[in-house]
């Protein structure tokens, strides 16, 4: 009992340290991803004024979907973690518009950028909230060892040992009056 609970103390202790680095980059992504949104923010404002917002409505999208991205399963202590690679979007062909502009481009790309960095901080999320909930699995089981388990085990152990010895002086008590006793009775 005392193995599994120091495993799954160990295991407590480097989920704790992968989350506390997957906390690290997921705050970088998350701050990337906020400073593209207002890239993306700002890019928009300047086409609407160029363009308006009706004219900017029939500006076309891009010629092709882009391909999904590549999503890699892999597994930290028994736990999925996703990862993926670099989704670029920015780069996909556009279909020639009747009336583009370094605006219009500009808010395309930036969008794309954004959606971009969007990946990377979602999946960094997903992979956070499962290695969380492991880690409060673990944690609940290794307080139920440490604080109840051992406890009613060792203190079955100490009664167990209470009552062996008290049998053990008991059957020393019988051995040294059986044979300090002659036969007929004197002793």
């Amino acid at each position: 009992m005392r193995q599994g609970f120091g495993f799954l103390d160990e295991k407590r202790m480097l989920l704790a340290a992968e989350i506390l680095r997957l906390a690290r980059r997921y705050e970088e992504e998350a701050a990337d991803a906020e400073a593209r949104r207002l890239q993306a923010k700002a890019a928009l404002a300047a086409a609407v004024e160029r363009h308006g917002l009706d004219a900017l409505q029939l500006h076309p999208v891009p010629a092709n979907a882009p391909a999904p991205p590549q999503v890699r399963f892999t597994k930290f202590l028994g736990v999925p973690v996703k990862a993926s690679e670099p989704w670029l979007i920015a780069d996909a062909p556009v279909r020639e518009a009747f009336d583009d502009s370094p605006e219009a481009a500009e808010c395309r790309q930036a969008f794309a950028r954004w959606l971009e960095s969007t990946l990377e901080a979602g999946l960094l999320a997903g992979n956070l909230e499962r290695l969380g909930r492991e880690y409060r699995r673990v944690e609940r089981r290794a307080k139920a060892l440490e604080n109840v388990l051992m406890p009613e085990v060792e203190a079955s152990l100490k009664r167990v040992t209470e009552q062996l010895d008290v049998m053990d002086q008991e059957e020393t008590v019988r051995v040294r009056t059986a044979g300090g006793e002659r036969p007929g009775g004197a002793p």
